[in-house]
């Protein structure tokens, strides 16, 4: 293996692992599917380095692999959970402390109300709370970027009116 490849990976990866977080945060509650998420977004990563194309910054191309794998885990490990029996979840369903005070505040509201959405909405949520712009979620997303100011606003006035209605209970 090119020891200089290798040593790229890397640096590309610690310069962009505030991506990875990110997008692991939103697709998973569980500590450990977090580190399980994160270790296949790298694999994966890994597997695509060599097919990087240099027209993209290397941000996008981890948002478009590290979404379309997170997205990929999700619908994996929610069928599973279907599947498994709901007296075994119970007894493992273990909810992290910070996850409980962090619903406390108004960005626990927000983060509830997003976690809810459908796959691809939640995907430009996320990119839209990064500040991408259109152009790049249109980029990393694989959708025009009329279509992504569309979904975007119409996402907003869902989640205005959500979070309204969560806070007033």
């Amino acid at each position: 293996m090119n020891r200089n490849k290798t040593d790229n990976f890397l640096n590309i990866i610690e310069s962009n692992k505030g991506i990875l977080y990110k997008v692991v945060n939103s697709y998973c509650r569980n500590n450990e599917d977090r580190k399980d998420l994160i270790q296949e977004i790298i694999l994966q990563l890994w597997k695509s380095y060599d097919n990087y194309n240099e027209t993209f910054k290397y941000s996008t191309w981890m948002y478009r692999i590290s979404l379309n794998v997170a997205i990929s885990f999700y619908r994996k490990e929610n069928s599973r959970k279907r599947i498994s029996n709901s007296l075994t979840t119970e007894i493992f369903d273990f909810s992290d402390t910070e996850i409980a005070e962090e619903k406390e505040t108004n960005f626990g509201f927000l983060n509830q109300i997003i976690s809810e959405l459908n796959d691809l909405n939640k995907a430009l949520m996320l990119l839209y709370l990064e500040e991408k712009s259109y152009k790049e979620i249109s980029e990393i997303i694989g959708i025009s970027e009329t279509n992504v100011a569309t979904k975007i606003g119409r996402i907003k006035g869902k989640l205005k009116k959500e979070f309204t209605q969560l806070k007033n209970k």
